[in-house]
């Protein structure tokens, strides 16, 4: 019996038989034999024909099927197709500019691939994060503890011998690819930023299907619904509870070539992709690669070639015709550096025709486009997108804004940039495009300063026409810059001394600075007679020297010694470089004043102040300059406005020097004999608080400012008065500079932490000698009389920051800074006690002061 049970368990075929033998008997229809898997193999599939019959195919490198009644799409990935890796680029084409979903700005960049489980598709993002020597054993775990990031799973619901279809809908209107809504930042009140709501996909649609060999375009309005809007938006937004967001999605087949990726080097400024070799025993596993066009010589054995295949740049017929010609000739203008790289002719610019028939936002295409938004975030962006492996550009777009409004034509296209509240946090945005290039918002300030100066001092048209050539040059070299892979270079302003920097013999060689990538201020020389070129208007050492590391072509075995050649040079002076990581724009970051923006010159102190006297030159002559007839007083208050921001810029320079270190990042074999951390020296700090003492803190600094402020006045538009008057806040934006500009730097714990730490190694300014010196700059010239206006909240500021600052709860302050403050405190209330006062006012003030200090005193 046993026996007979463990044959009817281990042969279930029997049962099937018997079962069978049954039916036979009983004259019913036999049993169907049961599936295996060479039955399986057998059965052809169902075929995709009656699911996409009344369905539009687009055919590339994924086919796409839109149905023509309902316009839901449909994706056909084949067969071989499963597995292999794709790049994924996004764009936004239209959206809330405040939010950065303007047009063309680049996304997410990332690497996906496809997957068949079962009877579904797995769509999957891969880690590019790391990499493993195939060699080494170690590289049997390159999977271990890096789970995978599947964003989509969709059922099948046909095949064919070829393939799979699958609905797209859930891909492409979704934000599966790219979290498009950014992230309200902690803290923030609902009321301070436009917030989309939530995305509707009832009413998201489709808007364009193109699909090539090499890559897949589908353009989408994702429609994002917020029913009761605390924030309706700028005047962009038409109805805060109703936006759509136009979002491209580009899918893209992985290059096939023998592109070979570039490793990174601090010492030249590329965007990059970082990698870590995890088969590396070295104690900096960085394998690093640049982002780089894929350039190759038609003539592999001479010295200068033209490429296979050279970067193309279109500009969009959107382009003003004026300045087509100017942007033609500063785009060939990059052409002197690839020429000492190996290449001839490696940028090519062409116009779009007016009848083209394709898109400028085809990824095929790289374009210069003209754009007009109603609150640009942006002056210009240069961003492009590459493959995350490999670091190969792959396209790039250029945008410039054409901001309507401005009170001067001339000034359109980059007037008044309008940012975001808050930090937003933009999960959908792939880092290197988060940076947001600036530049053309500093530059346009830079730009309105300089044309303010001209037209005050009788200059001619075809002068200021000349000026605002060289600066569209600028934009444009600088932004394409960006497009080649290089990133900023904030130190090289400081190539030219101030005797060198109006000599055009000199600057028409070299340039005006090294770099087109910094951020610099507009030339404006303090003797008119002595003007030189406003802009650098070529490629400067630096960029030649960089082009150069990124594009020399090199055979495989000699590729590590040419670069080590190349990067041998970067102690030239010429040369210098410090990006964005070092540059010190934020109150207490980084260490090296000579890597910041809105300067000039390799003597920043002395330029700082001669930008100061053409300020206090210019304020009066503005209000008999700007009263024009029939105008109102509007534009008076934005070329104002244009000069405090020059004086915001210098007094921040000035702060960076003190406490400041000079950062050298040469290698130990090119005995530069510089240290790698030099503090700023002691003669050099002090000269930079004696410029803050007189032209920031002085009670006479703003005396030239006084003769304007009653003609301060906006234009009435309707009723968009500000709530508590439209007056011109006078105090605020002059303490502005003195806060904001100085001593939100100087006052920083991390910026007295690093003075006391550089005592260590070489720094001889202490912070109690800084804080002394800033209370003789603060208190002493009026200690025995009256405090002006500017004054009272000066050292009211003052005192309340070293109040702050010797407070037992506050963590920021190390122990010496807290001494010094506490020093400081006391020497001010012995001081305050020995004090004149004339008049009631003036009383007052230092009661204030007295009383903010006691009380700080006693709750130490």
């Amino acid at each position: 019996m046993k026996n007979f049970l463990k044959v009817l368990i281990l042969s279930p075929g029997l049962l099937v038989m018997a079962a069978q033998a049954q039916d036979k008997k009983k004259g019913a229809a036999p049993m169907p034999p049961p599936v295996t898997d060479s039955t399986a193999k057998q059965k052809k599939p169902a075929g995709i024909s009656d699911k996409v019959k009344s369905s539009r195919k687009y055919d590339g490198l994924f086919t796409l099927y839109q149905d023509t009644a309902t316009g839901t799409v449909q994706l056909y990935v084949k067969k071989d197709q499963l597995g292999k890796e794709y790049i994924y680029q996004s764009f936004s084409i239209n959206g809330p500019n405040q939010l950065y979903l303007n047009q063309s700005m680049h996304r997410a960049t990332l690497v996906f691939k496809i997957e068949k489980a079962f009877d579904k598709l797995e769509f999957s993002r891969v880690n590019t994060r790391f990499w493993y020597d195939p060699k080494n054993p170690v590289s049997k775990t390159a999977m271990v503890d890096k789970p995978e990031a599947v964003f989509l799973v969709e059922k099948t619901v046909g095949e064919d011998a070829d393939g799979y279809l699958v609905s797209a809908d859930g891909l492409f209107i979704s934000e599966k690819l790219d979290p498009v809504k950014p992230l309200m930042p902690i803290g923030i009140p609902p009321t301070a930023i436009f917030n989309l709501g939530n995305l509707n996909p009832a009413k998201s649609r489709y808007t364009n299907l193109r699909s090539f060999p090499h890559n897949s375009d589908i353009v989408v309005d994702l429609a994002y619904d917020n029913p009761s809007p605390y924030n309706s938006g700028t005047t962009d937004i038409t109805d805060a509870r109703y936006v759509r967001v136009r979002m491209q999605h580009s899918l893209i087949e992985m290059p096939k070539n023998d592109f070979r990726p570039r490793r990174d080097d601090p010492r030249i400024g590329y965007f990059s992709q970082m990698v870590n070799d995890q088969t590396s025993i070295s104690p900096v596993p960085y394998k690093d690669h640049i982002h780089r066009w894929f350039l190759k010589k038609k003539d592999p054995g001479a010295e200068i070639s033209e490429p296979v295949e050279p970067i193309v740049y279109w500009i969009e017929n959107t382009t003003p015709h004026e300045y087509r010609q100017t942007i033609i000739d500063a785009g060939l203008k990059w052409n002197e550096a690839f020429e000492k790289a190996g290449f001839k002719n490696a940028i090519q610019m062409k116009v779009m025709p007016d009848d083209a028939d394709w898109d400028p936002a085809d990824i095929r295409y790289n374009v210069i486009r003209w754009v007009s938004s109603a609150q640009p975030t942006y002056g210009a962006i240069g961003p492009s997108f590459v493959n995350p492996k490999t670091g190969q550009i792959i396209g790039a777009d250029i945008t410039i804004e054409w901001f309507s409004g401005s009170s001067t034509p001339l000034l359109d296209e980059l007037f008044k940039t309008t940012a975001a509240g808050g930090d937003l946090h933009l999960p959908g945005m792939d880092p290197n495009h988060a940076a947001h290039c600036t530049l053309a918002g500093e530059l346009k300030s830079q730009l309105l300063t300089g044309m303010t100066v001209l037209d005050a001092s009788g200059a001619s048209a075809n002068e200021v026409k000349e000026m605002h050539k060289q600066f569209l040059t600028y934009l444009i070299l600088h932004e394409m810059g960006h497009t080649l892979g290089l990133n900023h270079n904030m130190k090289a302003s400081q190539m030219l001394s101030p005797a060198e920097i109006n000599n055009t013999e000199i600057t028409h060689k070299l340039g005006l600075i090294g770099s087109v990538m910094d951020y610099p201020a507009i030339n404006i020389a303090l003797d008119r007679s002595k003007q030189g070129d406003y802009y650098t208007t070529k490629a400067g050492p630096y960029d030649i020297w960089a082009i150069q590391y990124g594009y020399t072509q090199f055979d495989e075995g000699e590729e590590a010694a040419g670069l080590k050649k190349i990067t041998a040079r970067s102690t030239e002076p010429q040369l210098v470089f410090g990006n964005d990581g070092d540059d010190m724009r934020a109150p207490g970051k980084a260490m090296d004043p000579r890597v910041n923006i809105n300067e000039l010159t390799s003597d920043a102190i002395g330029y700082a102040e001669d930008r100061f006297k053409v300020v206090n030159q210019t304020l009066g002559k503005l209000v008999a300059k700007y009263s024009k007839e029939g105008q109102s007083y509007a534009e008076l208050r934005t070329r104002y406005g244009t000069l405090i921001g020059q004086r915001y810029s210098m007094a921040s320079a000035l702060s960076r020097y003190i406490g400041g270190i000079y950062i050298d990042r040469s290698y130990p074999e090119q005995k530069s004999g510089v240290k790698p951390y030099t503090p700023v020296p002691l003669a050099t700090q002090k000269r930079a608080m004696d410029m803050l003492n007189k032209y920031v803190f002085a009670p006479n600094a703003f005396d030239g400012d006084d003769a304007v402020f009653a003609y301060l006045q906006p234009q009435r538009r309707g009723f968009t008065q500000n709530g508590s008057g439209d007056d011109f806040r006078i105090t605020e934006n002059l303490m502005m500079i003195q806060t904001s500009g100085a001593l939100s730097h100087l006052l920083h714990g991390a910026t007295l932490q690093r003075i006391t730490n550089t005592r260590l190694y070489g720094n001889q300014y202490s912070v109690a000698s800084m804080l002394g010196d800033l209370q003789k700059g603060i208190f002493n010239a009026d200690i025995a009389t009256n405090v002006n206006i500017y004054r009272q909240y000066l050292q009211t500021y003052f005192v309340r920051q070293l109040v702050a600052m010797i407070d037992p709860k506050t963590q920021q302050f190390d122990d010496v800074a807290k001494a010094a403050a506490l020093y400081t405190l006391k020497k001010i209330k012995t001081q305050l006690g020995t004090a004149v006062s004339a008049n009631e006012e003036t009383k007052a003030h230092r009661t204030n002061l007295l009383f903010l200090i006691n009380n700080g005193l006693d709750n130490k």
